[in-house]
């Protein structure tokens, strides 16, 4: 009987809860750096990198305006060092909005406000206010007639749920239930999230080895290697999964089932000291790459499949000025000078977060596409599509691995850079898409990129050596595995592509010929 009445909650907790929106990626802007760049260039990055959705640690003035008419989603915050005046005053908080919301809506496109962060841990001697201080600004949005634009909530800590496996029977700290049952009250009247930081890595380490690296890095399970909930039956191959539906049952416990779970916190470190062996690179791109893969798909939680659970990664810079361990200091996705600590393995999650600041993007054959229309579409580059499909002839350079996805993935990029990497040249009726993930692999080498600025063109180039002697009007594209940039100055040129002929490894688009040029010189080193 209580396992039957489990799996009725479990059925009603899925009808409940609803996405209203699509399931997005964003990200943290933290500013603890001693170079912190300068609220322009952060925009910049985020929109290089197609950034739709920010959390900001406070309100700053000039990172507003300079997000003001971007469409970029904003989340705000009210820092904890102002949430007492906040929650004492509700003329504070009418202050506080008028100042930082009124002030910059609608051009600034805030969305969200949170009211402190992990208040409960992180000051506990504020927590008695906090609900107060929700109230406040959420009446104050109510006055300027914004209350249906702006979500007001609060981000939690996990650490917060106890017994948090299986999830089933998580509950929350109970000493915090005079203020948890109010909070979730005010979120559930107005149609607010349920702001949790989720963070495998420290759930990894802290659990001396019971919690394998595999689960907290979203990497593929066996079937038996999954834990289950032995109360639900229900398989979870993660630890992210676990920590929401964890939330949601701890809700449940307190008679809420219809507030949605928005992440404002989750990621991994690149890098940390002797005793953080996992704080690697590797791991840190591993899990976000999986997270964000996870997010877009929709593919929801086990107790709710098809439940977005939008997340913000921590973070976009690595801040050197954190104060703790190394690892603190290494949770970015770029450093201060907007290059990225590592390129995201993104293959088949669209353009979001292609964090790859040169922009060097490749078309792929999209997982799981039917293998029938594949060939249909490989058929159609080599040939309507004009695509050199030499090197996929037995013998030469791509023919290995002779598999239909491997042969339209280098057909495909081929095409897309011959158009000038225009998103719908990268579709293929749908089974193809759009990467930072170079797919070059052993001697079978696919396009790059090439970028000219008032006379400067810029190639990529890798272990080998490029020198280029040019005495005319050329466009040139050359592309290795390795997608170093190499810069070299020439005169400026105005020209049209006029097709692209292959030779070797390097591709030359040769454009209007200036009449008595001596000819160009390509060596490769």
């Amino acid at each position: 009987m209580a396992l039957l009445v489990l799996f009725v909650l479990v059925l009603t907790l899925s009808a409940a809860v609803s996405a209203d929106e699509d399931a997005f990626i964003g990200v943290n802007i933290g500013t603890d750096l001693s170079d912190m760049p300068h609220p322009t260039q952060v925009v910049a990055l985020l929109k290089t990198q197609q950034i739709r959705h920010v959390r900001l640690y406070n309100a700053d003035r000039g990172m507003l305006l300079a997000l003001a008419n971007t469409g970029i989603r904003v989340t705000i915050s009210v820092p904890n060092d102002q949430l007492l005046g906040i929650g004492q005053s509700n003329s504070t908080a009418a202050n506080w909005v008028s100042q930082n919301i009124v002030a910059h809506y609608p051009a600034t496109n805030i969305s969200t406000v949170c009211v402190g962060s992990e208040v409960l841990t992180s000051l506990p001697n504020v927590a008695p206010v906090l609900v107060n201080a929700l109230k406040y600004i959420h009446s104050a949005l109510v006055a300027s007639n914004l209350d249906r634009q702006i979500k007001v909530s609060t981000p939690l800590a996990s650490s917060i749920i106890l017994d948090s496996f299986p999830p089933s029977q998580a509950f929350f700290n109970r000493s915090w239930n005079p203020v948890l049952v109010p909070l979730l009250k005010f979120l559930q009247s107005t149609d607010s999230y349920f702001m949790l930081n989720i963070y495998p890595y420290f759930d990894y380490m802290q659990s001396n080895g019971v919690i394998p690296l595999d689960y907290a890095l979203f990497k593929p399970l066996a079937p038996n290697k999954e834990a289950v909930d032995a109360n639900t039956l229900l398989h979870y191959s993660n630890v992210f999964d676990a920590m929401v539906d964890a939330a949601y049952f701890a809700m449940a416990d307190l008679n809420i089932t219809n507030i949605p779970v928005l992440v404002t916190e989750s990621g991994w470190p690149s890098k940390g000291d002797s005793n953080e062996p996992d704080a690697t690179l590797d791991n840190a791109n591993t899990y976000n790459s999986n997270l964000i893969r996870h997010v877009l798909s929709k593919t929801g939680t086990p107790k709710h499949p098809g439940i977005a659970v939008s997340t913000y990664i921590y973070e976009l810079y690595n801040e050197d000025m954190k104060p703790g361990p190394l690892s603190e200091k290494n949770w970015g996705l770029f450093d201060a000078n907007g290059v990225p600590v590592y390129i995201l393995h993104l293959t088949g999650s669209g353009s979001v977060l292609a964090n790859d600041t040169a922009n060097q993007t490749y078309c792929t054959a999209k997982d799981g596409s039917d293998s029938r229309m594949l060939q249909a579409a490989l058929d159609w580059a080599c040939g309507p599509g004009k695509v050199d499909c030499s090197p996929l002839l037995q013998g030469q350079a791509c023919y290995d691995p002779d598999t239909v996805f491997a042969h339209a993935t280098y057909a495909f990029n081929t095409y897309y850079h011959q158009m000038g990497k225009t998103p719908e040249s990268c579709d293929f009726k749908g089974v193809a898409t759009i990467t930072t993930t170079n797919p070059s692999h052993g001697s079978c080498i696919f396009p790059g990129r090439v970028v000219r600025t008032n006379g400067t063109l810029s190639f990529y180039s890798g272990k080998s050596k490029v020198i280029l002697i040019l005495m005319s009007k050329i466009e040139v594209k050359i592309s290795d595995r390795n997608g170093s940039l190499l810069n070299s100055t020439i005169p400026a040129m105005d020209s049209k592509s006029s097709g692209s002929p292959v030779y070797g490894n390097a591709f030359y688009t040769v454009n209007t010929l200036i009449i008595g040029v001596l000819g160009w010189i390509a060596v490769l080193l």
